[in-house]
């Protein structure tokens, strides 16, 4: 456009231009880019250095002023994710067992997703019921595959009714009900009314902890040769629960700080959730209660689909002697 117009016009324009710029010129020590190029002026300040490794490269030179420290911080971070992707670990686990680990847990539960192996019922998330939901809150036929299951995880146990009522009968047995009851109380409370706080926590307090009190008792340490001291927490609530002196002392101290919050029992609730997963849940998995139930499930599936067979048959029979009378009475006609 500027090769279009005469010579006179193109020296006004540029006069013009440069004097805008020097009326509107940037503030001392800046980079002038109406000058200068903006990469040369880099260049001509400082040496070009490479930013490959500092992964905040700008082409063709640094505008910033070169840091030093940070530079050998950030290599000093890349050097350390260079030698952990040479070890081919992840969080201190090598990449092949997380691998493993992720096909392990897809196998497992890929009987258990809809849009993988088909459902009994219809798919939930294609045709918009709530039968195949419906099947996994009933108590009655369990069917096999929800009580394998309930061996993945305690979670998975306690999500299920049926897993639930079963575990609570195993620990009536044992004697240890009340872990999960103040368990489940706990998670209540988190869900009651704010006005109903106060009153769910002392009756959570007076059911499962109550007014209790140490007991100081010595013994003898045979690897350290030192006297130490034990703690046993002796309670006069109505159903007692084992946690250690430490959960029950935050607990009392947050009652006491903060009467009002849901968010109480939070420190012994934890205690007694791992006590049961660690130790009720494993010797339930191995206790003849849930073999026997589970080979009974299985039992009812194979009689189940012996007697879906039969019917079927016998459906097929009548259909027949049904479709032969019909073709009788027709040619009699």
């Amino acid at each position: 456009v500027d090769k279009k117009r005469e010579k006179l016009e193109r020296k006004v324009l540029d006069s013009q231009e440069r004097a805008f710029w020097d009326v509107h010129r940037p503030v001392p020590g800046c980079v002038n880019t109406t000058e200068i190029d903006i990469k040369k002026a880099c260049r001509m300040n400082k040496p070009f250095k490479s930013t490959k490794h500092m992964k905040c490269s700008i082409s063709g030179g640094r505008v910033s002023p070169v840091n030093d420290s940070g530079m050998a911080e950030g290599l000093k971070k890349e050097v350390e994710s260079l030698r952990i992707r040479l070890e081919h670990r992840i969080g201190g686990v090598k990449l092949s067992k997380v691998a493993e680990s992720y096909c392990t847990y897809y196998e497992q539960w890929s009987e258990y997703d809809p849009f993988i192996t088909l459902p009994e019922p219809t798919n939930p998330w294609i045709n918009d019921s709530t039968d195949f939901w419906e099947l996994e809150r009933q108590t009655k036929d369990v069917p096999c595959r929800r009580v394998r299951r309930w061996a993945f995880s305690l979670k998975e146990l306690l999500r299920d009714p049926a897993g639930r009522e079963q575990f609570i009968k195993f620990l009536e047995k044992e004697f240890s009900a009340e872990n999960l009851k103040f368990w489940d109380a706990v998670q209540e409370l988190k869900c009651v009314h704010s006005r109903d706080v106060a009153q769910k926590v002392q009756e959570i307090w007076n059911e499962y902890l109550g007014p209790g009190k140490y007991n100081d008792f010595i013994y003898f340490c045979t690897t350290q040769k030192v006297n130490c001291h034990y703690y046993s927490l002796q309670l006069d609530a109505n159903c007692p629960i084992n946690i250690d002196s430490k959960s029950y002392e935050v607990t009392k101290r947050n009652i006491e700080l903060k009467p009002n919050s849901r968010y109480i029992f939070d420190e012994a609730a934890g205690h007694v959730y791992q006590l049961m997963k660690n130790d009720s849940y494993p010797r339930y998995l191995r206790s003849e209660m849930y073999k026997e139930y589970l080979n009974g499930t299985k039992k009812k599936t194979s009689v189940k689909g012996i007697r879906g067979v039969i019917a079927f048959s016998a459906k097929k029979v009548g259909d027949q002697l049904a479709l032969a009378a019909a073709n009788t009475t027709t040619s009699l006609n």
